[in-house]
């Protein structure tokens, strides 16, 4: 499988300027790219091949005098920026037509060099290479220093350096990593998560919400309100969006580090989990978006998924529209919605005290384990037994 390791750069101040004559060289061409065939539909002219783009806004743009400072930076750069605006189109096609699934993609737009994240690709036409000092050697760049945190487990096919709104430099080599099965073993579990709680697990734990966003708030409040001073244009206003970048980034940073740490122990203790699927988009346009956003559960299932595929384990994700919070796990009686303020409830059929979060955690895992059983051919679980009506314990309707 493909994966992606990351490592931070520490450039010298002539390679930062060669990185920025980089970064400006793919704009640039990926813009010329963008308005070219924005031209050519305006005029009613049929679209633009990818080999005729490259021609005409590398190789002939290059003997103009406008661009002939793009023979300055190395020529895979160019094309793989123009590679990126032909993979944007291709997107755009697929999804005004049906054939790629999902939210609709937007048409390619004009790149700024104001934008947050700047970024070029190295392809192995490029030669680029890690020398046996342990430095990135990158062609019209020079050797820049990495701080290496583990080992390539094989030969990058690909890097990206990469500079963020902190001004911080990354190389992103993509390479193929063989999978790496851990010893099997019989453990199970099933996670529900929410905000009052990141995560509680059939088992009983529950992960408290570092809420690191929320704990930074007082910082970044600060350091907005002293942007909001400066003068714009100003050297002082450029020194202080770069502190709300990095106070920024701290907490983006707090929050990976975090996610990655948990679903690694997930993964590591159980042979099978079983996650519910959230709409995570819908529940950030209600009164608790920003709590929605700053747990980032998204970033934690994308990383039990990969992790799972890595290592030999099983992820099952339960439909959304599961009654998870509704049906008691020990008889299976479901019992009706109840309001988010009620944390535990009785089974009025057999009686048994529930924790919600843990209730629903466990119902988790048995739908889990039940499609689980169905893709090997299984009989399918009936459905749940409905109370009776005086039974339901909150009235018609209540979320």
């Amino acid at each position: 499988m493909q994966l992606r390791y990351n490592f931070r750069l520490y450039p010298t101040p002539g390679q930062r300027q060669a990185l920025a004559k980089a970064f400006g060289c793919a704009r640039v061409v990926y813009n010329d790219g963008l308005r070219t065939r924005e031209e050519a539909r305006t005029a009613g002219l049929p679209y633009i091949s990818d080999g005729d783009l490259s021609k005409r806004v590398i190789t002939e743009a290059k003997k103009t005098p406008e661009r002939a400072w793009l023979g300055e930076v190395s020529a895979v750069v160019l094309q793989q920026a123009l590679a990126d605006l032909n993979t944007a189109y291709r997107n755009f096609f697929a999804s005004i037509t049906g054939k790629r699934k999902g939210p609709t993609v937007a048409a390619p737009r004009f790149k700024s060099r104001k934008d947050n994240r700047q970024a070029i690709r190295f392809t192995r036409n490029a030669r680029f290479q890690v020398t046996p000092g342990g430095e990135l050697r990158l062609p019209k760049i020079g050797d820049l220093k990495v701080k290496w945190s583990r080992r390539l487990p094989s030969e990058p096919s690909s890097v990206t350096v990469v500079k963020d709104a902190a001004g911080r430099y990354f190389a992103s080599f993509v390479v193929q990593a063989p999978s790496q099965p851990l010893p099997e073993t019989a453990a199970q579990v099933g996670i529900d998560l929410g905000l009052t709680h990141f995560a509680v697990l059939s088992d009983g734990r529950k992960i408290a919400n570092p809420r690191f966003l929320r704990r930074a708030e007082r910082r970044l409040r600060k350091a907005q309100q002293a942007l909001s001073r400066k003068q714009k244009g100003s050297a002082n206003r450029a020194k202080a969006r770069a502190r709300v970048a990095k106070a920024h980034a701290r907490v983006a940073d707090a929050r990976r580090d975090f996610a990655h740490k948990l679903s690694t122990s997930i993964i590591r203790e159980n042979q099978a989990v079983m996650v519910e699927d959230l709409c995570v988009k819908g529940l950030a346009r209600t009164r608790l978006a920003k709590s929605v956003q700053d747990a980032g559960w998204s970033a934690l299932v994308s990383m039990l998924e990969y992790k799972a595929n890595r290592y030999g384990r099983t992820l099952i994700k339960i439909g959304r529209f599961e009654p998870t919070s509704q049906v008691c796990s020990a008889c299976g009686v479901l019992d009706g919605p109840k309001p988010l303020r009620v944390r535990s409830w009785t089974c009025a059929a057999c009686g048994t005290r529930h924790d919600r979060d843990v209730n629903a955690a466990r119902n988790i895992l048995a739908a889990g384990r039940a499609e689980r059983l169905n893709a090997c051919g299984a009989q399918v679980r009936p459905g749940h037994a409905p109370a009776q009506r005086e039974e339901a314990g909150t009235h018609r309707g209540a979320a």
